[in-house]
Order: structure tokens, then C-alpha cells, then sequence
């Protein structure tokens, strides 16, 4: 989730230099600052029950889960993103002069958020879809069971959409399947968060 924090236009080496000494995170792209607001519980919840799942079936294995704290450069537009989750396959490529951001995730997951959403879908989906090492763009509902799940073929993205909580989020490029039922564990969907589930 993010909001706008500056509207004059800011360098890429601006952004950078701001960002290493602030206290919280924020997003680029179009030579704009947009401050990263706080999350939900579900979304939250949702995010780490997906990075459990992925953490525990890849412990051993060449790729590896990060969660929203790694922050991912996007070389086609220069933009600076920090995806809910990534999943890297083999070492980090980091940008150059950089020791803190990423070039090459394998899989992008983001929990969709009602202030965010539409961007997650458009603009954002836009800036990562050139990351030539990207196979998986997941987008996850926090207001319902539903999962839909990106492959890329080619040049172009294939759509499939999971709804019950029997399916699976199956994500071949890493050898992952996780239940929807797993990815939305002690999940509740009414409008009281603080609610125990």
C-alpha cells in the first residue's frame, strides 16, 4: 500500500539517497516518492501464511522466499518496488552500486489491499512484466477466497483464477502448490480485524 509523499519529480539517485536514511519505506516510479502505508491484519496474515508455506516447501532447494522488506528495481522503467513477496531462484542480482536492491525475482506475489488494488493490476503488473527472469505474477484477495495467478507464455500472460478453498496455487517454475485453504488459515472476512480467528 502506498500513498503519494512528494509530487515534485525526484532523481532515481535522489530516491535512493532518501531512502537509505528513512525510517519507513517508500515506493518510486515516474520520478515520484509514494510513502508505503501500514496493512491490514488479513493482509498480514495472508502474507505470511503464503511466505510459511513457501519458505517450508523450498528450504533446500536454489530458490528462496523474501518478504516486503527487500526492496526490487525494475530495469526497463526505473522503478523501485517492494513486492508482499519474492521468491529469487539462485543468487540475488543486485543493482548496480547497490547492496540492498534486487533485479531478478522468479515469482512476485502481492496481497491486494482496496487502496491499492487497481494499481497492483495496471500500473505495477505493467513495470514488472519486462523482468525478464519473471515467470509468476500472484495477486491475492484479502476480501475473498480468491487467488488469481499469472504465468508467463512467451510474450504473453496466462490467467487462471482459484476461488475454493480446496484448489491449489500452483507455481511451477519453483515447484510450489499451496492449498487456498493454507493461504487463507485463521483468515476471517468480516469487518471487525481485531476479532480473534
Amino acid at each position: 500500500m502506498s500513498t503519494v509523499a512528494r509530487t515534485t519529480f525526484t532523481s532515481p539517485q535522489e530516491y535512493l539517497e532518501l531512502e537509505h536514511r528513512a525510517e519507513f519505506k517508500s515506493e518510486y516510479y515516474d520520478g515520484q516518492i509514494y510513502a508505503m502505508a501500514g496493512t491490514s491484519l488479513r493482509h498480514n496474515s495472508i502474507a505470511v501464511n503464503l511466505l510459511v508455506e513457501l519458505f517450508s516447501q523450498l528450504r533446500g532447494q536454489p530458490c528462496r522466499p523474501y518478504l516486503s522488506d527487500v526492496r526490487l528495481k525494475t530495469r526497463a522503467s526505473d522503478a523501485y518496488m517492494y513486492p508482499d513477496i519474492m521468491v529469487i531462484c539462485g543468487p540475488p542480482q543486485l543493482a548496480p552500486n547497490e547492496f540492498d536492491t534486487v533485479l531478478n525475482p522468479t515469482v512476485i506475489i502481492e496481497v491486494l489491499s482496496p487502496s491499492t488494488e487497481s494499481w497492483d493490476r495496471g500500473g505495477k503488473f505493467a513495470r514488472y512484466r519486462p523482468i525478464e527472469s519473471l515467470t509468476d505474477y500472484v495477486l491475492v484477495s484479502q476480501d475473498e477466497v480468491l487467488v488469481e495467478h499469472y504465468t508467463r507464455q512467451g510474450e504473453q500472460w496466462l490467467l487462471t483464477a482459484s476461488s475454493r478453498p480446496a484448489d491449489s496455487l500452483v507455481i511451477g517454475s519453483i515447484g510450489c502448490s499451496v492449498p487456498l485453504a493454507d493461504i487463507y488459515a485463521r483468515v476471517t472476512f468480516d469487518s471487525d480485524e481485531t476479532k480473534p480467528s
